[in-house]
């Protein structure tokens, strides 16, 4: 596999990319979105609520807690999952920074 050239960028713009890779899947946001709904730790319901695999289901969750978007702590044998709110809160920070900074122009060119 080729070498992203991350570094190349500013610690700002790999921050962006880590939180747009981790909502790039339906089915991290539908996660994501249970998670909120609950406001509370879920421990096995989450593949109750989607039409995954358990396997499927667990990589999701990887995905979603190496961008620090959610957090798990293991209870016996199971993990339970929640939102991490510091880091929701810098992701939500990011991505409304990268948002705002667009100011459109009456007379665009496109």
């Amino acid at each position: 596999m080729g070498a992203t050239k991350a570094e190349e960028f500013s610690v700002k713009d790999n921050r962006v990319s880590k939180y747009a890779k981790a909502l790039s899947h339906p089915a991290r946001v539908a996660i994501l979105k249970l998670l909120i709904k609950k406001q509370a730790c879920i421990c096995g319901d989450i593949v109750d609520e989607l039409p995954l695999s358990q396997s499927t289901v667990s990589q999701h969750l990887k995905e979603l807690k190496e961008a620090g978007l959610i957090k798990g702590d293991i209870e016996g044998t199971k993990v339970c999952y929640c939102i991490n709110e510091d880091e929701w809160k810098a992701a939500q920070s990011y991505l409304n920074e990268l948002f705002d900074a667009y100011k459109p122009i009456a007379n665009s060119c496109c």
